[in-house]
C-alpha cells in the first residue's frame, strides 16, 4: 500500500507542483537579489557621474573665467601704442603676402614701391633727406631708431 500511495497520480502531481514551485521560488529569489545587485551599482555608478560632471562644470567655469581675463588683457594690451603699432605691422605683413600670392601684377610694382621706400627711410636716417633735416631741427630728435625696422 505504501507503494501505490507513492506512486499515485496525486502523490506524483503533488510532488511534481512542489518542485516547480521551488524552483520558481529559487528563480524569484535570486532575480531579486540580482536586481538588488544592479540597484547599487547603478546607484554608484549614478554618483560616480554626478561627480565627473560637476568637476567637468567646474574646471569649464574656471576656462571661461580664465578666458575671459586673458580677453580683457589683450585688449588692454591692444591699447598701447607699441603693442598696436605691432599689430598694424603684422596686419601689414599679412595682407602684402595675400596680394603677392593672389594679385600676379601686384609683385613687382610692391617690390619697387618697398625697395624706394627702405631708401628713403635710410636715407633719413643718415640726415641726408631734407624732411629729416627740416623736422629734426624745429622739433629735436624725437624718433626713436630702436623701433624702426632695419
Amino acid at each position: 500500500m505504501n507503494r501505490d500511495l507513492l506512486f499515485h497520480p496525486f502523490t506524483l502531481g503533488l510532488a511534481l507542483g512542489l518542485f516547480c514551485t521551488l524552483l520558481a521560488l529559487w528563480r524569484l529569489f535570486s532575480v531579486k537579489m540580482e536586481l538588488g545587485r544592479f540597484r547599487r551599482h547603478l546607484s554608484d555608478r549614478l554618483e560616480l557621474d554626478s561627480d565627473a560632471a560637476k568637476k567637468v562644470k567646474g574646471e569649464l567655469e574656471a576656462l571661461r573665467r580664465e578666458n575671459e581675463q586673458l580677453r580683457i588683457r589683450v585688449a588692454r594690451l591692444n591699447e598701447m601704442p607699441e603693442w598696436k603699432a605691432q599689430h598694424d605691422l603684422e596686419v601689414y605683413a599679412r595682407a602684402e603676402k595675400q596680394m603677392l600670392i593672389n594679385v600676379p601684377g601686384f609683385a613687382p610694382a610692391w617690390e619697387s614701391a618697398k625697395n624706394t621706400a627702405h631708401a628713403d627711410l635710410q636715407a633719413e636716417d643718415t640726415g641726408r633727406s631734407l624732411p629729416k633735416r627740416v623736422f629734426s631741427r624745429l622739433f629735436g630728435s624725437g624718433g626713436n631708431k630702436e623701433s624702426l625696422p632695419e
